[in-house]
């Protein structure tokens, strides 16, 4: 198994597919999952491999798409620690309680893969001379593209788009650049060359909201005259919009109506242990006071049911980060 997902994580790579590998690298019996168990989770949520039951996985899927969406560097998750095993817990390390009648605890290596950024420059000038050399730097990948080229590149929602054919074929290029996913498009020029590009784009027939995402002239005002320090500026704003995305917060819309606000929730807290149930896949439910209760186990559900007040008293099942 781990060799299969091993090759499933080659593939993925080539593919610029994101995910996260998940390794078992202790554990305190009884577990499911012994050291070296391994599973890749993908970003629609899919699991490949094993990293232990039905107590387990829902935390290690509900990580690994957390650290997909937000960013960040690997780090170890502990499931069901004791207080003994809390106050052993380094710096760095993500605690969730698990209290499912199995019991055991087991620490995980969450490692995020997600595809290097690519910077796409449009054009040939000093100015993208010099940030195929300065780029690298920060970790983009860097694809150099023509005029020919404008028909073929393929940029995702994880590439920047910088075009710089000073007035060659400056309305084209942003065009497509505005077409694609790309998270950020910028246009090398002045302020009057600019104003032109967009006033063409508005009769092209673009909406003003899709005009906006043109950053030009490209580049944070810091007063860049060289090649070189217009190439910094440049980097300093891609810098500056790639961590204003990644700390945006989905906006919470009203709801349509009061069937839509009443609608079954896509997870539930088993109220017993604490996990992450998804709803649709639960297996244990039941029923008390006219409310419906998710569990990740049978056991979990016999034991609510022999006392359901004792699990739904005000208690905290927190997440300790240390």
């Amino acid at each position: 198994m781990p060799e299969n997902v091993l090759k499933l994580a080659q593939r993925l790579e080539q593919a610029r597919k994101p995910f996260v590998l998940a390794t078992v690298v202790w554990c305190e019996r009884p577990t499911s999952a012994k050291p070296g168990a391994r599973a890749l989770i993908q970003a629609d949520g899919s699991v490949s491999g094993w990293i232990g039951g039905s107590c387990a996985q829902p935390v290690v899927v509900r990580e690994a798409l957390r650290l997909l969406h937000e960013g960040g560097d690997p780090y170890l998750l502990r499931l069901g620690a004791s207080e003994a095993g809390l106050a052993r817990a380094g710096p760095g390390v993500r605690v969730f309680p698990m209290t499912c009648s199995s019991g055991g605890v087991l620490d995980i290596y969450m490692e995020p893969h997600l595809p290097q950024p690519r910077l796409f420059l449009i054009g040939a000038s000093p100015v993208v001379t010099a940030l195929a050399r300065l780029a690298p730097v920060l970790d983009f990948a860097i694809v150099r593209v023509d005029e020919s080229g404008l028909l073929t590149m393929q940029p995702d929602e994880r590439s920047a788009i910088l075009v710089a054919t000073h007035g060659e074929y400056d309305e084209e290029a942003v065009a497509r650049a505005l077409r694609s996913p790309a998270w950020y498009v910028g246009m090398v020029g002045s302020r009057r060359r600019a104003e032109a590009c967009r006033q063409y784009l508005r009769e092209a027939g673009f909406q003003e909201s899709v005009i906006a995402r043109l950053r030009a002239p490209a580049g944070l005002d810091v007063g860049a005259v060289t090649p070189e320090e217009i190439a910094a500026s440049i980097l300093a704003e891609l810098v500056q919009v790639r961590r204003r995305q990644a700390t945006q917060k989905p906006e919470m819309s009203e709801p349509a109506s009061a069937s839509a606000a009443s609608a079954t929730p896509a997870t539930a807290i088993d109220p017993v242990c604490g996990m992450i149930v998804e709803v649709a896949a639960a297996r244990q439910c039941s029923t008390y006071q006219g409310q419906d209760f998710y569990f990740c186990c049978p056991a979990c559900k016999r034991l609510f049911e022999s006392d359901p007040q004792r699990y739904l008293a005000p208690k905290a099942h927190a997440t300790h980060e240390r």
